[in-house]
């Protein structure tokens, strides 16, 4: 069977989770269907179709957009352009990444009911967007259209359903985490000393509560002045970030390290002693699913301090696999690391069970067949 897997950009640092699944499927083959190549060095693909730029028709392009009003995707020639590489490639059925690129594709797949066509959402892409007229409208419209959804947590399938997806097009689609790739650290011993080292791998943006991490941080180097915390990613909040480190004095305990590769990322969590990720929900709605750096943490045997938020509490059980707490409760947050570091007990029961419940839960090859099954499901329709 051949998939074809649209995403509009094959693909961005951050999207390493649509990488290992593109190309951890078993029984089926696919294609990539994108409209601009990134890390090629990084994400190597064999077989990528590029949507190529429509040619420049002033006419043609007036009459679409002003006259017919037709929506963006056939007015700039994408949809021309995408009916050719498929009527070429003949796929079983089409796999479309995220919901935003679902909502830009709806014109094709409201003329083409006979492809075979799931959506994934994977967060952020469930949220509205107050800068496009319409688009919570057009989103519903997606979720009437096509016949499987899949959602990466208990919290995004919610808020599908408050959109008014039916429930029984929703599958669940797991993010799967390689664990060869993140053993348990072999030697991990608890701080007695209290040199802590935290970590908080993510993009640095306002939903990962970055900003509480790293007072809430200051406030324990009080108590633990020989500390250290890492922060591996990259966004726009890092000059932001690396001012309030300053202002919070706490400059030389805190590393940014950018984006990292798998096996660097693995070698930090394996030389830190807890995985720090208080996401919280910002003005705009956007929400986490389950953060994929946090399972890969959870891998290796890191407790993760966290919060109640989006998919988190469907990966961390409080007192048992991490400490949660209300988002931007930061008091509380102290509190957890504090008591953390109070008690070696706890720590290692933490990060025992961490390692534990990501491999029962999140391994990668079972993710695999889940999704390959719905597929089956979907072609079998």
């Amino acid at each position: 069977m051949l998939v074809a897997s649209y995403c509009t950009t094959f693909l961005k640092p951050e999207m390493l989770h649509i990488y290992r699944q593109v190309t951890g499927l078993q029984q089926h083959k696919t294609f990539i269907l994108t409209k601009q190549r990134q890390s090629p060095e990084k994400f190597p693909f064999p077989d990528i179709e590029v949507i190529p730029p429509a040619r420049s028709n002033f006419i043609r392009r007036f009459h679409l957009k002003y006259i017919r009003r037709e929506a963006p995707l056939v007015y700039r020639g994408e949809y021309r352009s995408l009916t050719r590489i498929l009527d070429r490639r003949r796929p079983d059925l089409l796999h479309i990444y995220f919901g935003h690129t679902g909502v830009h594709l709806l014109p094709f797949l409201q003329h083409h009911p006979e492809l075979p066509t799931l959506v994934s959402f994977h967060g952020a892409d469930v949220m509205p967007r107050a800068d496009q007229p319409g688009y919570v409208d057009r989103l519903r419209t997606l979720l009437q259209t096509v016949p499987l959804v899949l959602a990466r947590s208990h919290s995004l399938k919610d808020r599908l359903l408050d959109l008014g997806c039916p429930a029984g097009k929703i599958r669940m689609n797991r993010t799967g985490i390689p664990m060869d790739a993140f053993p348990v650290a072999p030697d991990r011993p608890f701080p007695a000393d209290g040199a802590w080292r935290f970590i908080q791998a993510c993009r640095l943006i306002e939903k990962k509560g970055l900003a509480l991490s790293l007072t809430a941080f200051a406030h324990f180097c009080r108590t633990y002045p020989k500390s250290h915390f890492t922060i591996a990613g990259e966004g726009p909040l890092r000059p932001d970030l690396e001012k309030l480190a300053q202002e919070l004095q706490i400059s030389d305990k805190i590393t940014f390290t950018g984006f990292l590769n798998t096996p660097s990322l693995c070698r930090l969590y394996q030389n830190s002693h807890a995985f720090l990720h208080p996401s919280q929900t910002p003005p705009d709605q956007n929400q986490e699913g389950i953060p994929n750096s946090m399972l890969e943490a959870m891998a290796t045997g890191l407790p993760v301090l966290a919060t109640l938020h989006g998919g988190i509490p469907e990966a961390v059980t409080d007192n048992l696999t991490g400490l949660l707490v209300e988002e931007r409760d930061g008091d509380r947050f102290l509190d957890n690391l504090l008591r953390l570091a109070s008690q070696p007990g706890l720590w290692q029961s933490l990060s025992q069970n961490a390692a534990s419940h990501v491999r029962q839960n999140f391994e990668h090859r079972t993710q695999i067949q889940n999704l390959e099954s719905i597929y089956n499901e979907l072609a079998g329709r």
